[in-house]
């Protein structure tokens, strides 16, 4: 039997919720798709790019344990974390240093696109990648 899934989330923790939706609202230019309050302190926070609708969104979770609290910043240890594809990497890397954002990795060619790793509010590591041609955004 084959089932119709898809990933439709994937948890970032966050030390703090607002914090982390600026950054990603205003120097990523993500779109806020939900923010609801759960009572004691949680919330549900969601969190996509914009331009496709129906995508992968990120769940903005914030920390409530020592331990989880260690994970910020480090999800993956050390190794990059999340893709991001565009479709014109020259122009998103020129907003990421107009936004401040640290940017890890210039811009470089691969065989599989042009690449570069930037890192998040926390240090999560992130590859913005323009996909070669003939390949699809």
């Amino acid at each position: 039997m084959r089932a119709n899934q898809r990933i439709a989330l994937l948890t970032l923790v966050v030390a703090d919720y607002d914090e982390a939706i600026a950054f990603y609202t205003q120097k990523l230019h993500f779109r806020l798709i939900e923010d609801t309050d759960l009572g004691s302190g949680k919330r549900w926070v969601r969190v996509a790019p914009r331009g496709v609708t129906g995508g992968t969104e990120l769940l903005l979770a914030r920390a409530s344990t020592p331990e989880q609290a260690t994970r910020v910043g480090n999800q993956t240890g050390g190794r990059v974390a999340l893709f991001l594809y565009t479709d014109n990497l020259a122009r998103d890397y020129q907003q990421l240093l107009a936004a401040g954002v640290s940017i890890v990795r210039p811009p470089a060619t691969e065989p599989y696109g042009r690449v570069l790793v930037f890192a998040d509010l926390y240090g999560n590591l992130w590859d913005l990648l323009e996909p070669a041609s003939g390949q699809s955004v």
